[in-house]
């Protein structure tokens, strides 16, 4: 038991280490851009962009029926058919990026001439796009993480030179900070096929299918389809409230709450590291006698790291919105805590959607998703109008809570978690505490050292309820020590 036990943890954190390697150095070249980007661009070229990239992040997933998530679950367990998911996937990206496309032309028709322009853009934005997360995924359900880790780090590198050039140099604005991510999709994704070709020869090679092709085409379609709700649900959650902020309060207040998620993204790159390494965990552990036991602990250290990093975060937020946020874009760090928030249920979230999606439940994550949008919509509607874009980041919070929530039900019908529920609920609460004294001190009669000071007594409560948990991480890290 204590081997195999071993034998996860290896090569949970030997994955571990390679995204750590990628996100690190993707996500903080891209966080060190904000301060440029925040001088270089307006609030409104801000939001344009803000909503432009949103759409993608609803469209990619629902027009390629989910075959990059599709292409992780089944590259995994089903190594033999390998070449049809890549045929197959790209198959169903082209599909997508002709309905793009046709949308795209069919919406010029109705629109305003510089809108048309930006419809012209998002076509090759979307085909981009579409095609690096389709590849991103499917090499990692490949198991090749150090092509993932290539096309990763290689793609920010494009984009920040050629933001560089663009921005400073060539001086086009908005059109050349679309065009840099364009680059930067495309260049990195010849780079994952050229190196996916010399390493599988035989996969990376677009042949005809096998026999029964066909039903295992359909297979992927009837496990890609369900989670459309999942993928909308989740985009809702993350992107309802920037449509909502610029049809309500205008593109230039949709600016500064977009603005607002790069601190979050912070803690985001920690969650995204170990979510892509947990996803392929997941997958290969979830038949095994001692799953509950893995899971359960996996589940406490990841609740751990996300709750002290979510309280680190709130405590230091003006601080970073100084260091990070220039001209008017400095006020969108009172919306931070509640957004940082929104990333700690996030992340939970897909901890436990990942254990669905291994027990192919996507259904289930579906619905627990689909609910929190709903809810979402719905408070977005009645707090923006009152309260502005403070409004939607409470909405996102409340939604991204209903959600985990009901993730954690559904998870139960699998494996049952063995976890403290009572002492996590409290530190959320006093998450939310902290968040309303950073926020709204100086209108509860609280000055700014008074702030820093119950909020810094908070952490430091929230570090004590999690001590032996953190003493155990360490051990366990030095005990086994993150390799490749």
């Amino acid at each position: 038991m204590k081997n195999n036990e071993h034998s996860k943890f290896k090569y949970f954190t030997g994955n571990l280490a390679l995204f750590t390697i990628s996100n690190f150095v993707s996500k903080i070249l891209v966080f060190l851009l904000v301060p440029f980007y925040t001088n270089v661009l307006s609030t409104a070229d801000y939001g344009i962009a803000d909503v432009m990239q949103t759409t993608l992040l609803l469209l990619v997933p629902a027009l390629t029926i989910n075959m990059g998530e599709a292409a992780l679950r089944f590259g995994i367990d089903r190594s033999d058919k390998r070449n049809e998911i890549l045929s197959i996937g790209l198959k169903f990206v082209a599909l997508a990026c002709i309905i793009v496309a046709v949308g795209s032309g069919i919406g010029c028709i109705f629109t305003a001439p510089h809108i048309k322009w930006y419809l012209f853009l998002f076509i090759f934005l979307f085909l981009t796009n579409s095609i690096y997360e389709f590849l991103i995924l499917f090499f990692q359900g490949c198991e090749k993480v150090k092509i993932v880790v290539c096309g990763s780090v290689f793609s920010t590198l494009v984009l920040l030179l050629s933001n560089i050039y663009f921005l400073l140099v060539a001086k086009i604005g908005l059109n050349g900070y679309l065009l840099s991510q364009m680059l930067a999709f495309s260049f990195a994704s010849v780079l994952m096929l050229i190196l996916g070709h010399k390493t599988m020869p035989d996969i990376v090679g677009l042949k005809k299918h096998g026999e029964g092709g066909k039903e295992f085409e359909k297979e992927l379609i009837s496990y890609g389809v369900p989670m459309i709700a999942y993928s909308t649900g989740s985009w809702i959650n993350n992107a309802a409230d920037r449509y909502l902020v610029s049809f309500i309060k205008g593109v230039a207040a949709n600016g500064v709450y977009g603005v607002a998620y790069k601190i979050p993204a912070i803690l985001t790159v920690f969650q995204r590291i170990f979510a892509q390494a947990w996803q392929m965990s997941a997958t290969k552990s979830y038949e095994d006698d001692n799953s509950k036991e893995f899971f359960s602990q996996m589940y406490t250290f990841y609740n751990t790291f996300m709750v002290i990093g979510c309280a680190f975060l709130i405590l230091i937020v003006r601080l970073l919105a100084f260091l990070m946020f220039k001209k008017d874009f400095y006020e969108a760090w009172q919306f931070v805590p509640p957004l940082l928030i929104s990333v700690a249920f996030g992340a939970m979230t897909g901890f436990l959607g990942s254990i669905c999606l291994a027990y192919k439940d996507s259904k289930a994550m579906g619905f627990a998703t689909g609910t929190g949008a709903a809810v979402n919509i719905i408070l977005n509607l009645i707090l923006i109008p009152g309260y502005g874009a403070m409004g939607a980041a409470i909405a996102t919070a409340v939604s991204y809570y209903l959600m985990y929530f009901m993730a954690f039900i559904k998870v139960s019908g699998h494996v049952k978690l063995d976890v403290k529920l009572t002492r996590d609920y409290i530190a959320y609460a006093l998450l939310i505490l902290e968040a309303l004294i950073m926020v709204a001190g100086d209108r509860m009669g609280i000055n700014a050292k008074g702030d820093y000071m119950i909020g810094g007594i908070i952490f430091i409560v929230i570090l004590i309820m999690y001590f032996c948990e953190i003493k155990n991480i360490i051990k366990k890290l030095l005990r086994h020590p993150l390799e490749a």
